[in-house]
């Protein structure tokens, strides 16, 4: 496929600048070199961006293939704008092997409209006791550098510590699903505070957060190591973040468009589409976090996107299982929080969706600015559009769409992956 976008804005480090973009056996080639044949886009009022990296997204595949599939989740992530996302080691069976990381990366070779990475997990089965194989994931044909037990904490310092020192020798990294579960417990599941205490719904502080984060910078500055933070959702942890970064602990920390928008109080329907872990926070959480995202305290977005069955969400609120979409929304919530509100540029966005989750999970080929030579990772955004969101439009198998008869931006027009199109309004 050759492709030409004519007077697109093209966002860099510091300006955006108009000029057309040429794409040619899967990367920018010189706009002069053009061919006739070539399909032709006008870029006018157009921002053309590196194509978006998602550093934290749930598949599914293998094992819950009616919530989910490699396929259809990536369907979703390229009409969301990215090209490349890492996948959860939650799977059925977990990803604790090179074995089952090199299948994943296999499938998403296979039937992805995004590229699939693999995430390993921290230990066996995510039991929190023995650690994975972490060496042979990491030395496999998968590559794998992030790994996480995401969905549950590796609560025991000791086998965190040993995790850490492990994966500094292949330069990996170590995602931390921060809840001390002597704090908040399994069935936690609404921000503790007043509405918590009105529903009769069990608590989730925010301190079973923070005290984990505390420790585990202290323990990545001990061990010379990288720790990412996922999911930041209170004020807390962004000043034990801000500390550990003054510090120069190598530590990087994530937030979600749902924790950019949301707050505890949509929780007050009893509607399970808002159950999420950690929970939905105070408005006052809310601030903290968009702040620490515009100061480069919160390093990058990550969706978090968590697709569920109806037979697995639609129960009484604490039944229910954890999680919403997001892939598919993501851009247009940190337009509508971020963009929109002049917290940050459109460089910063670009920064902390495409360059810095590549750079955290050590992935070439994404995240690049758009110059002649680079990989045709892409995404066209019309600043301008807007849309109700509707969850039957999904490309996702699942509903759990948090945002469902909201008035959001309606940003992407065109997405572009390894020179192909994905998706295109």
């Amino acid at each position: 496929m050759s492709l030409l976008i004519t007077g697109v804005g093209v966002v860099g480090t510091d300006e955006t600048t108009t000029t057309d973009l040429y794409v040619a056996d899967g990367k920018l080639a010189d706009p002069a070199q053009a061919t006739d044949d070539a399909e032709r886009i006008d870029g006018a009022g157009l921002l053309a961006l590196p194509g978006l990296v998602d550093l934290h997204t749930h598949l599914r595949e293998p094992g819950r293939e009616d919530a989910e599939t490699i396929a259809s989740g990536t369907e979703a992530a390229a009409r969301g704008g990215f090209t490349a996302v890492f996948a959860m080691a939650n799977t059925t069976p977990v990803t604790d092997t090179a074995e089952r990381a090199l299948h994943v990366a296999a499938l998403g070779q296979e039937s992805g409209s995004a590229q699939v990475v693999p995430i390993g997990a921290v230990t066996a089965k995510l039991a929190g006791e023995q650690l994975a194989e972490l060496g042979l994931m990491a030395r496999s044909a998968a590559g794998v550098r992030v790994f996480s037990d995401d969905g549950r904490c590796v609560a025991d310092a000791r086998v965190m510590r040993r995790a850490l020192e492990y994966v500094r020798d292949f330069d990996g990294v170590i995602a931390q699903h921060a809840q001390d579960p002597d704090l908040a417990g399994a069935d936690a599941c609404c921000h503790e505070g007043e509405i918590s205490g009105r529903l009769g719904l069990p608590g989730w502080p925010g301190v079973a957060e923070s005290v984990i984060v505390a420790r585990d910078v202290q323990l990545a500055k001990h061990t010379r190591s990288r720790l990412h933070v996922c999911h930041v959702s209170t004020a807390e942890t962004v000043e034990v973040l801000r500390w550990a970064k003054s510090q120069g602990v190598d530590v990087t920390a994530e937030v979600t468009p749902h924790h950019l928008l949301l707050t505890t109080d949509e929780v007050t329907g009893y509607d399970p589409t808002y159950k999420v872990n950690p929970p939905l926070r105070p408005a006052e959480d809310v601030e903290a976090v968009r702040a620490g995202l515009a100061d480069g305290t919160i390093d990058i977005v990550a969706t978090d996107h968590a697709p569920h069955a109806r037979h697995d969400k639609e129960h009484a609120f604490a039944e229910a299982a954890f999680g919403m979409l997001g892939l598919e929304t993501a851009l247009a919530v940190v337009i509508d929080t971020m963009i929109n509100t002049e917290l940050i540029t459109w460089s910063r966005l670009v920064e902390a969706m495409s360059v810095l989750p590549a750079r955290i999970g050590r992935l070439s080929g994404q995240g690049q600015a758009l110059a002649v030579g680079a990989p045709a990772n892409l995404v066209l955004v019309d600043p301008t559009a807007t849309t109700t969101v509707d969850r039957a439009e999904s490309k996702s198998l699942s509903r759990n769409n948090p945002y469902h008869g909201r008035t959001l931006p309606d940003p992407v027009a065109l997405t572009v992956w390894n020179g192909r199109i994905t998706h295109t309004r």
